[in-house]
């Protein structure tokens, strides 16, 4: 019996070791990552002053900055642009409008404005995971819905992606029946990001798709989230005679 008791203290004085050294790392993480936002948005910045013929607008958050990833150019949109390169052989021009921590709030007043002024030949909407903590159904839909009726009719919109638990994922599947009904009934078209990410499952995520925080996608992470966006990504904008017959 006290041998027992003796393992039993044993494992829990373990697993407090243990959760302890992981907050720590997070929370150094969290540092970490957090003095990367000026530092991916200053890279962004300077993205949208070189040339190109294909004029790519991004509309998001943390993600379409790439925070997580090794550098941003390896965020979702880094791999987009680079795929839209690849594809049709012809330089692309990047503006980014998304601002780490953005709301479908931010979205409307900030990055909206700027879009206006654009005429994008493709551009991809990723935006709302931040409104999942404090979810009001009710609002989320109203802003949806303006943010999504002031956009070009080729706007690829997203789907939020998958938070695997708890009350955080329940909400993340109401406001995805939100964005996939205002995106049809708009004629939007929806990238499955909730399925593409979805699929990994929360102990694939957790293992080699999420960067230290434990909340932001890495390389790995954002190239699931790339996948979900290249089938409508390709058909907006088609290869080229000598890229088509490269594939």
């Amino acid at each position: 019996m006290i041998l027992l008791v003796c393992a039993v203290a044993l494992l829990v004085a373990t697993f407090l070791v243990a959760r302890r050294l992981v907050l720590r790392r997070r929370g150094a993480a969290v540092i970490r990552l957090t003095a990367d936002i000026p530092v991916n948005a200053k890279w962004w910045h300077a993205q949208e002053h070189k040339s190109g013929e294909l004029l790519y607008v991004a509309v998001g958050d943390s993600a379409a900055q790439g925070i997580g990833a090794s550098r941003p150019g390896r965020s979702y949109v880094g791999m987009l642009a680079a795929h839209l390169r690849q594809r049709t052989g012809r330089p692309v021009r990047v503006v980014n409008l998304s601002q780490s921590g953005a709301r479908l709030r931010e979205a409307l007043q900030l990055q909206l404005p700027k879009l206006r002024k654009l005429h994008p030949d493709v551009l991809t909407v990723s935006i709302g995971a931040n409104d999942i903590a404090g979810f009001d159904a009710e609002r989320f839909e109203r802003e949806l819905r303006e943010l999504y009726s002031a956009l070009p009719r080729h706007a690829i919109v997203a789907d939020l992606p998958a938070f695997y638990f708890g009350a955080a994922e329940r909400n993340v599947r109401i406001a995805n029946e939100i964005v996939r009904r205002t995106a049809d009934e708009l004629g939007l078209e929806a990238a499955p990001l909730y399925e593409a990410t979805k699929r990994q499952s929360g102990l694939r995520y957790a293992l080699n798709q999420v960067a230290a925080d434990f909340f932001h996608p890495n390389d790995r992470g954002y190239r699931v989230w790339a996948s979900a966006f290249i089938p409508l990504l390709d058909r907006r904008v088609p290869a080229t005679p000598s890229t088509a017959a490269d594939d």
